[in-house]
C-alpha cells in the first residue's frame, strides 16, 4: 500500500483504511528522522530505540487526532520531543560522543577530502551536542531536519520569536566554541 508523500490521507482515516499498512508507511517514511532526532536529544542508542518505538505506537493510537494544520513530519517530531522530555524526567542521561555521522550532502573529490570533511562535520556536531538542551534542539531541527521557523515553533510549542532567539543564541555559543554557526537568515 503506497500513499502520496504528503500523507494527506491521514485526515481520512476510517474503517476503510488499513491502519497497520498506514503505520508501516509512516515508519518507512519517517522512522529514521524520528530515531535520529530522539538520539540527538538523548545521546543514547537504546533510549532512541525505545523512544522511536513509543512514538510510532502513540501515533498509531492517535491517528484520528492528526490535523492537517502541520505536516506529518512535524507532528511526529513533536511527539518525539514530548517523549524525550518524558524520558528526561525519568532518567539521568550520561553524555556520549556522537558516533553516527550525519548525512553529507556534497560529493568529495578524493578520499582524503572526504575524511577531512567527515571529521569537520563530526567536530561541529560534537559542539552542537555540548549546547544546552533548548539551544541544541533548535539547531538540530533547523540545520539537520531543515524545518522552517514556523515548523520548529510547532514542534517545540513555542513562538517563532522564541525559536529565532534560541537559534541566535545557539549560533553565538557555537561561534564562541569555534564551531561555526555564523550563518544567519530570518
Amino acid at each position: 500500500m503506497r500513499f502520496d508523500s504528503g500523507f494527506e490521507y491521514l485526515r481520512y482515516i476510517g474503517e476503510q483504511a488499513d491502519r497497520k499498512a498506514l503505520l508501516t508507511e509512516l515508519m518507512n517514511a519517517y522512522g529514521k528522522d524520528v530515531w535520529n532526532f530522539a538520539f540527538s536529544m538523548t545521546k543514547k542508542w537504546d533510549q532512541a530505540d525505545d523512544i522511536a518505538q513509543e512514538v510510532f505506537l502513540k501515533a498509531y493510537r492517535n491517528l484520528h487526532t492528526f490535523r492537517s494544520q502541520s505536516s506529518v513530519k512535524t507532528w511526529l517530531l513533536a511527539i518525539t520531543r514530548n517523549m524525550v522530555l518524558d524520558y528526561r524526567k525519568q532518567a539521568f542521561f550520561r553524555r556520549v560522543v556522537l558516533v553516527d555521522a550525519f548525512r553529507d550532502n556534497g560529493t568529495a573529490s578524493s578520499a582524503e577530502r572526504e575524511v577531512i570533511e567527515a571529521l569537520a562535520v563530526n567536530e561541529m556536531w560534537k559542539k552542537v551536542l555540548e549546547l544546552p538542551y533548548k539551544y541544541r534542539e533548535v539547531i538540530i531541527l533547523y540545520a539537520h531536519y531543515q524545518l522552517s521557523m514556523k515548523e520548529i515553533a510547532e514542534v517545540l510549542g513555542v513562538s517563532e520569536g522564541t525559536v529565532k532567539s534560541r537559534l541566535f543564541h545557539a549560533r553565538r555559543k557555537l561561534a564562541a566554541k569555534g564551531g561555526g554557526g555564523g550563518e544567519t537568515d530570518g
